[in-house]
Formats: C-alpha cells, sequence, structure tokens
C-alpha cells in the first residue's frame, strides 16, 4: 500500500487530536504482560515526534502491552529526505536508545518523486541510471546519518511493494537492472563504517503488477523477507488470502527456503470495511509464524485505534493483544452465623465389633535352660567275673613240728583286679544320657529322651565284654555333649602278709554298683600250721 502523503497526514491532525482527547480517560495504567506473545509489534501513527509521542498512549490501550516497534517513512519526493536531512529522525532515534530490546523500521524510497505517477518509459531509465551508480552518493549519506544519530542497527525496508504499480521505484519496467539497482545501494550503505543494518525485501501481498520472486536480488543482499498484506482482493476470504499465488503461504514458504525471517512492516482493514474476522485470523497468522516484526497501519481507513470507523475490529485487536491478567479479589463478606441449637444427646449403645480377621496367637518362644554342670555318667560295661585261679596240687613237705600259733583272720580287703583286665570303656561306645538329666526339646521339633534300659549283669556267669556297642542315642541338637571321663579305680590295697584268703572283686560299674553293692569272688586257703602246707 501506499505510504500517506503529508497533506492527508495534515488533514487528519484535528481528527487524530480529537480522537486522542475522546480516548485520553479511557487510557489504562500499564500493567504485568506476563503471558504475552513476544514478538515485536508496534504500528505506524505518524512519520515524525506525533507518532513517537502516540506510543505510550496505544500501549496503554492495550492494558500495558509493551510496543517495541517504532515505524516510520522517509520523504520520497526530494533526494535530501531520501538523505534523511529530516528532523523527525532524531525524535525516533531517542525513542529507540531508550530500550535495548526496541527496534527502529524505516522505510527508504529509491527514487525521488516517488508517488508522482512517473510513466514505464521514465521509470525504467531511472533504474538503470541507479544500477550503473548515478544514486550512490544519496544512500551513502543515508547510512553516515544514521549512524551518527545512533541507530546503526535501523531496519531498512528499501524500495517496498516494487511488485505493485504505485511507486516510481517499482521493479516491473526493468526487473534486472532493477535488481541491479538494489545491491548497488545496499553495498553502499553497508560500506559505512559502524552500520549494522538490517535490509528488508517487502512486496505486496498477491500477484500485483508483477510476481515479486522475479524482482528479488539475491541472499547475499536481504537480510528480512517481508510482506505488506491488507484486507482487500484478490480473494474475500483470510483463506484465499492464504492460498492465493503469492499470498501469505508462499511468502513463508519461499523465506524459509532461502534461510531468512519474516515481517509484516503493513497491515490493516481496507476494502472490506470493518471485518474484526480479517484481524483475529491475522493476529493468529502472526503468532504461528513468529516473524522478526509486524506493525498494523493506524489510520483510516485501515487502523484499529486512532480511526474510529472499525469498532468491533478494534475490539479484537485489542481482545487478542492485551495480557491476560488476572481479575480483582472480591472479599467474602462475612455474614455472622446463627448460633446452634443445642441438640440433645442420645447415648448410642456401643455394639462391639468382632474383628474380621481372629487375631494371629503368638507363637511362645521356647526357653532353652542351661544344662547343670554334672559329671560325667561313665558308660555301663558289662561285668568282667575274672576266672577262679585253679590251685595246682601241692607236693607234701615233711616240715618240722612247731608248736601251733592260733591264726588271725585277715579283714576282707578288696584286691585290685589284674592290670590285665581293661576297665576303661572303649571310645567308640557313645555316652548315654543320664536318666535323671531331661534333654531339652528342640525349638523346632520335640526329641524325647531315650529310654533307660540298663542291662542286668547276670552274677553267676561271667560275661565277657561285647564289641559291639549299643545303638547310640542321639543326643538334642541343644544340649552340648559331655565329654566322658575314665573311671576312677579303686585305690589298690595292700593285701596282708601270709593271708589265707584270696578275694577277687566284681566290678559292675560305678551305676550298677551302687544297686547291688560291691561284690567279690574270695578263694580261702589255709595256710596254717595245722593244714601241712605252712612252709614256714
Amino acid at each position: 500500500m501506499p505510504r500517506p502523503r503529508r497533506r492527508l497526514a495534515s488533514t487528519c491532525v484535528g481528527t487524530v487530536t480529537a480522537g486522542l482527547l475522546a480516548t485520553g480517560a479511557a487510557l489504562a495504567a500499564p500493567g504485568d504482560q506476563s503471558g504475552t506473545s513476544d514478538i515485536a509489534m508496534g504500528a505506524y501513527l505518524d512519520y515524525g515526534p506525533p507518532g513517537v509521542a502516540r506510543i505510550p498512549y496505544l500501549s496503554r490501550w492495550l492494558g500495558g502491552k509493551e510496543i517495541r516497534v517504532g515505524h516510520t517513512y522517509l520523504p520520497g519526493d526530494q533526494w535530501a529526505g531520501i538523505e534523511g536531512n529530516v528532523d523527525f529522525l532524531e525524535d525516533w532515534a531517542e525513542w529507540r536508545q531508550e530500550r535495548d530490546d526496541r527496534m527502529f523500521v524505516l522505510n527508504v524510497p529509491m527514487q525521488e518523486r516517488n508517488e508522482a505517477r512517473v510513466p514505464d518509459y521514465q521509470v525504467a531509465q531511472l533504474i538503470r541510471a541507479g544500477a550503473d551508480g548515478q544514486y550512490d552518493r544519496h544512500f551513502k549519506k543515508l547510512a553516515e546519518r544514521l549512524v551518527a544519530l545512533g541507530v546503526p542497527d535501523t531496519v531498512i525496508v528499501l524500495g517496498w511493494e516494487m511488485n505493485g504499480v504505485t511507486y516510481t521505484h517499482r521493479c516491473g519496467p526493468d526487473p534486472e537492472n532493477w535488481k541491479a539497482y538494489w545491491k548497488r545501494v545496499v553495498n553502499t550503505m553497508r560500506s559505512v563504517p559502524g552500520q549494522k543494518f538490517k535490509f528488508d525485501f517487502t512486496p505486496n501481498r498477491g500477484t500485483d503488477a508483477i510476481g515479486w520472486t522475479k524482482c528479488y536480488p539475491g541472499d547475499d543482499v536481504v537480510d528480512v523477507v517481508g510482506m505488506d498484506s491488507y484486507d482487500q482482493g484478490p480473494g474475500r476470504t483470510f483463506d484465499d488470502q492464504i492460498s492465493q499465488p503469492y499470498g501469505l503461504q508462499q511468502h513463508v514458504d519461499f523465506a524459509k527456503a532461502h534461510g531468512k525471517e519474516i515481517s509484516y512492516p503493513e497491515w490493516g482493514l481496507f476494502r472490506n470495511g470493518d471485518n474484526p474476522e480479517y484481524v483475529r485470523r491475522m493476529l493468529q497468522w502472526i503468532e504461528k509464524q513468529k516473524p522478526l516484526y509486524h506493525t498494523i497501519t493506524d489510520y483510516c481507513p485501515h487502523g484499529v485505534w486512532q480511526c474510529k470507523q472499525n469498532p468491533a475490529s478494534a475490539k479484537a485487536f485489542r481482545d487478542a493483544l492485551m495480557p491476560q491478567k488476572p481479575g480483582p479479589v472480591i472479599p467474602t463478606p462475612v455474614v455472622p452465623s446463627i448460633p446452634p441449637i443445642p441438640t440433645p444427646e442420645i447415648p448410642t449403645p456401643v455394639v462391639p465389633t468382632p474383628p474380621v480377621v481372629p487375631p494371629t496367637p503368638p507363637i511362645p518362644t521356647p526357653e532353652i535352660p542351661t544344662p547343670p554342670v554334672v559329671p560325667p555318667i561313665p558308660p555301663i560295661p558289662s561285668p568282667v567275673v575274672p576266672p577262679i585261679p585253679v590251685v595246682p596240687p601241692i607236693p607234701p613237705i615233711t616240715i618240722p613240728e612247731i608248736p601251733p600259733i592260733p591264726s588271725i583272720p585277715s579283714p576282707e580287703v578288696p584286691v585290685a583286679p589284674s592290670p590285665e583286665v581293661p576297665v576303661a570303656p572303649s571310645p567308640e561306645v557313645p555316652v548315654a544320657p543320664s536318666p535323671e538329666v531331661p534333654v531339652a526339646p528342640s525349638p523346632e521339633v520335640p526329641v524325647a529322651p531315650s529310654p533307660e534300659v540298663p542291662v542286668a549283669p547276670s552274677p553267676e556267669v561271667p560275661v565277657a565284654p561285647s564289641p559291639v556297642a549299643p545303638s547310640p542315642v542321639a543326643p538334642s541338637p541343644v544340649v552340648p555333649k559331655p565329654t566322658p571321663e575314665p573311671p576312677r579305680p579303686p585305690a589298690p590295697t595292700t593285701p596282708p602278709v601270709n593271708s589265707t584268703e584270696w578275694c577277687v572283686p566284681i566290678n559292675f560299674g560305678e551305676w550298677l554298683s551302687k544297686l547291688v553293692g560291691k561284690q567279690a569272688v574270695c578263694v580261702k586257703v589255709d595256710w596254717g600250721r595245722e593244714s601241712g602246707y605252712w612252709p614256714f
């Protein structure tokens, strides 16, 4: 779309001032903008100082949303204006320098008499002159001016809407030389020390006079691929604007294919009047595509804030961009409560509830008594009866007659057993548990004590010791096995001299001897003088 001429801006001053006064009372204080899109947003409000002054008012109207893009145009009637020899650039430079995240967008014409309706043959001549370098000095002055003002990172929208028929800097009359002219301008401005410019190639949406891809000068001299898109044909609906040749979708695809960012320097209402559906869809499209920036053209008939003839679109614009703030907290009124009426307490019989699961009886842990220290019980050996010695007959001996001496009987003293008879039990015989010591049961499996089976020896028949040991009785795993001690043999007694009686004690073992007493087999031999055998 053509930039409004200065005469249009002059005639609208009164209308704009009245609108500002009417809306000033309704301006809200800036608020939190958390949750809103971080895409840089702006609006064209005026080319000079009034445009700068209106930015905070627009921000308040939007509920405190930050306006990060300042957008204006250089006049294209004379080369002096294109060189930046205008006063309002200083105001925009000061606004830009106030915050680092702000962006200054400047539309720069490529020819003087840019809106003079110059015919195509003259446009072709001007394009060739520019391609030959005849206008380089003008753009060098502009670059030096912007660097000197402290805005070397300005976004330069050079020769905008070149695919249309409105401006003298249009591309259609000579596309090839136009691309060569664009390259000379960009290279000239980039040659100025300190510059950080971004060059925005921005056609009009649709085919218009020429397909805008035929005017693309090359990736080396383009930083951003923009598009001006107003609510007008071709296409009635927003879906048509997306899908049409050289439309919104082709614009996005082309920029992606060339590795460039996109922008929407101009958009707004036009042929279809107050159209809130267009405003909603355009803002949704911008939010989806994430451009470097976008600015709405806010004067009649395109605008939504300064132009009061589009109230429905203004509401749609404001609702979409206002930050979502939590509503005021309304305190809950305190209502005095009615004192409660006491209710008589009716005792409820308590019925014990039987447990669903019977309690698990505790498993008693058996106490394992410590066995007292009991002297070990020797095994019960079979009684050993030594054979009775056979005394050989003594031949008669002639003994001289000696007066008789009364015989004194010797006391019965047990004779020590022959050393040839072993008394100690075999080590292979297991120790039988004492009948008086109870065997503690195992914590898991109780073990009954072994029954007492004493072996009664026959007093008349001598029994030889059996080499076969009785069946061992397994002691309880809890009670320790006592270590057997060898039985103590009786102390040897010295037999009296010249005794007439020999006695051999019978060893039944300590335990059986307690029951039957000490027994012995005695043989009496009369060695007296009267026996005839006394040798002395």
